[in-house]
This record gives C-alpha cells, structure tokens and sequence, in this order.
C-alpha cells in the first residue's frame, strides 16, 4: 500500500488568534485533501430539520462578528445542544469513513479517539501574539481583543471538557501541539506537512496501517 492510498484524518484545536483556522487550510491544499469547519455546524442543523439553520442564523445573524466562535452550539438548552454534538459526532465518523480529511474543533479529536489513522494537533500561540492577530485581522480595539480572546477561549474549553471530558490543549490527547508564533502560517503548515508524511511512513513501515478503521 502507497502513502497515497492511505485513508486518513487530522483533527486541529487551536486557540482563538492563533491563526489554526487558515493554518487547516492551507494544510489542507497542500495535502489534497478536504476541509471541513463550520460546513459540520450547517449539516448537522439540517439533518435536525431546524428551521433556517438556527446554528446558521447564529453565524450570519446580527450578533457579535464572533458569536458562533463563542458559542459553537449555540446558546440553547442543554438537550439542543447533545442533539446537535450526537448529530455532528455521526457526521464526522461518517466522513472520516469516507475520505481523508482535515476536520477543525468540533471535539473531533474526541469523537476520533479510536480512529487507527487520525492525526489530533492543538495550534495555539503567546498572548501578546493573539492579541495583535485580534487587533489586525479582525479589527478589534486592544481591549476588546483581550475581552475576545478570554471569552472565546473559555467558551471553547467549556464546550470541549463538556462533551470530550479534557481541556482542548491536553497534551495527552495530542500527537503534537505546535506555537504557530515561531514558524508563521507558512511556516507551520511545512512542519505539520512533513510531520503527517512522516507519520504516515511510519504507520506504513510497520504495517499499523488498518485503512483509517478504529481500534479496538
């Protein structure tokens, strides 16, 4: 079996600010393979039949530019909520049998623990960095970049000790945690490019290759 014929899945957590969101992509382009972020948040409101998308009318609403990033199921009750990770858990399983992939948040390197070729990587970056990402990128005033980055990231690391029971930034569920403040995006994307190649050598060398099936 080539490298190319291997079926495979990373999963990226990454702070707010740290620019993972376009570090995924370029990754992604570079490794040809698909993408998917806030595509999963979409599919799964539509398989519940919410009208107009309630996940999407958060996004696209007249809230905060960065509500959605605050609040990655939305703001309803707690059974909204599970019915919504249970659906994007299928949905990501469901892809991850299907092709090889990048799949951003969305607890993914949770719901793919046992995925025999998944790649879990968690991007973050020093404050002051973040922060100048926040005030140049997306226009926030220092201070309300700081409020952000806070908000965001304690969201986020709600959301995930709720459904995977860890901290995103847990080194122990992690095959690699990565500043992307030292390298750049460029930068990043080479090292995590030539860490997947070679994690896929690997795999293949030993025969650990099982075709992207879980363990267990």
């Amino acid at each position: 079996m080539a490298e190319s014929d291997v079926r495979y899945v990373i999963t990226i957590t990454r702070q707010f600010g740290s620019l993972g969101r376009p570090i995924a992509k370029k990754l992604a382009e570079r490794l040809g393979i698909d993408y998917f972020d806030r595509e999963l948040v979409d599919q799964a409101a539509r398989a519940l039949n919410m009208k107009a998308s309630v996940i999407g009318e958060l996004e696209e609403s007249a809230r905060p530019k960065f509500f959605s990033m605050k609040y990655p199921l939305g703001t309803g009750t707690t059974e909204m909520q599970n019915q919504i990770f249970e659906t994007q858990r299928m949905l990501i399983m469901k892809i991850a049998s299907r092709e090889s992939c990048i799949i951003v948040g969305r607890c993914a390197d949770y719901i793919l623990r046992e995925y025999s070729n998944a790649i879990h990587i968690y991007i973050y970056a020093p404050d002051e960095i973040r922060k100048e990402v926040c005030i140049h990128d997306f226009h926030y005033s220092p201070e309300g970049a700081q409020q952000m980055m806070e908000e965001v990231d304690r969201a986020r690391e709600h959301y995930h000790k709720q459904f995977a029971g860890y901290l995103p930034d847990d080194p122990r569920h992690k095959h690699l945690c990565v500043d992307s403040s030292v390298l750049g995006v460029d930068g990043t994307v080479d090292l995590l490019e030539h860490y997947v190649r070679e994690f896929l050598s690997h795999r293949l060398d030993h025969n650990l290759v099982k075709d992207g099936e879980a363990d267990g």
